[in-house]
């Protein structure tokens, strides 16, 4: 009879029944033992790590679902748009926050989303950027008011468009009168490149409506504020103006109401107010009003007499000063002129701002002339990235 096959050779359910019945059974070594629980150890980790939901290897990919906007025809006022999706945020001190984006509707079977949001990254993120964050608002009798958040963020950081950084020539364009005229606003926000700054009349229509709009399509927002000119009340700016005779509580009354008129903006721009500027006693605590709750505070640099750079280095408030109107003349050749010469600025200093206002003839040629800046290497950046900020060394 040959020699009988070890059992740990033989196959599975194959013995000898012969041998089985005339000899002991063998009981496994110890060495033999733990190399078969090694091997079952191996085959445990390779099919947890097979099985694992493959969204936690990568949690930077994130899928986000947004309401689809459909501008309305030409001459047609947009239609008032479904309140805008709820968001839920779940975070953890120095942890990535979690948003929970709810549709506006299911009808279509979409379902909600999810952004991680990396504390690194101050910014947010463009596929949200029509939502408030709940941290930066404050309730009043007026409204909901800009605030720095409890961890210190600022409305000027959070809701600025990003850019590339870099240290080429930079150009800011930042377009007024916003909400002013409904379909002039509609056509503005659809025309214009996302790197051109809209600033809002605080007079406006709808402005809440148009900043989510505006946000959507990429672009950085500022409020315009009413100011004393010259020759007040002949020259009235609007509603909420800022006057010289107020006194400072009347004043920030007004500064709220403007200020609660839409969320979402980095900066407050005047509007007008070459007398109210020009006096640093009225004009400082709207000044520090704006560092509390860190916005940033934009010039149209039509007055040489504004107090407001002197007074935002002090209060630490991040201020731009435009270069130049573009549209004092309102003719497409006398535009595009002023536009070059935001350029040959731009390349001299390294930056250049330009303001204008929402007219057609305005919107055409800033849209007609960035396109073609970018292709000489300008370029064309929000306003916040060009803004003196103290607290930025």
């Amino acid at each position: 009879m040959p020699d009988a096959i070890k059992d740990i050779e033989r196959p599975l359910g194959q013995g000898s029944g012969e041998t089985r019945a005339s000899s002991r059974p063998r009981s496994f070594s110890r060495g033999s033992f733990a190399g078969v629980l090694a091997v079952l150890a191996l085959v445990g980790v390779s099919s947890a790590i097979a099985l694992r939901d493959p969204g936690f290897r990568n949690p930077q990919a994130v899928a986000v679902a947004t309401p689809k906007v459909t501008a309305p025809a030409e001459g047609v006022a947009a239609p008032e748009q479904p309140a805008p999706p709820k968001v839920d945020t779940t975070s953890k001190p120095g942890g990535p926050q979690i948003i929970r984006v709810q549709p506006e509707s299911t009808q279509s079977g979409a379902s909600g989303g999810i952004v991680i949001h990396d504390p690194s990254a101050v910014g947010q993120d463009l596929r949200v950027a029509h939502l408030p964050d709940k941290a930066l608002i404050e309730q009043s009798a007026t409204g909901p008011l800009p605030i720095r958040a409890a961890d210190g963020r600022r409305p000027f950081d959070v809701y600025a468009r990003p850019w590339s950084g870099t240290r080429g020539a930079r150009v800011a364009i930042v377009i007024g009168g916003l909400a002013v005229s409904q379909t002039g606003t509609q056509a503005a926000i659809a025309k214009l490149p996302p790197e051109v700054t809209l600033a809002f009349a605080s007079g406006g229509n709808s402005i809440g409506r148009w900043m989510e709009e505006g946000r959507r399509r990429g672009h950085e927002i500022v409020m315009q504020m009413p100011m004393e000119p010259f020759d007040y009340p002949n020259v009235n700016p609007g509603r909420n103006t800022l006057t010289i005779e107020a006194t400072p509580q009347e004043n920030l009354q007004s500064l709220y109401r403007v200020l609660s008129r839409t969320t979402n903006y980095t900066a407050v721009m005047n509007y007008m107010g070459a007398r109210f500027t020009a006096e640093a006693e009225a004009m400082a605590p709207i000044m520090a009003e704006l560092a509390k709750r860190g916005l940033g505070y934009v010039d149209d640099g039509s007055s040489a007499r504004s107090s407001a750079p002197e007074l935002a280095a002090q209060d630490g408030v991040p201020l731009a000063v435009a270069d130049t109107q573009i549209d004092a003349v309102q003719e497409r050749g006398e535009i595009l002129k002023k536009l070059d010469q935001l350029e040959a600025t731009a390349r001299a200093k390294g930056f250049a701002i330009g303001t204008g206002s929402a007219f057609d003839v305005t919107v055409d040629a800033v849209t007609t002339w960035v396109d073609e800046a970018k292709k000489r290497g300008i370029e064309i950046v929000p306003i916040s990235a060009v803004a003196a900020d103290p607290n930025k060394h």
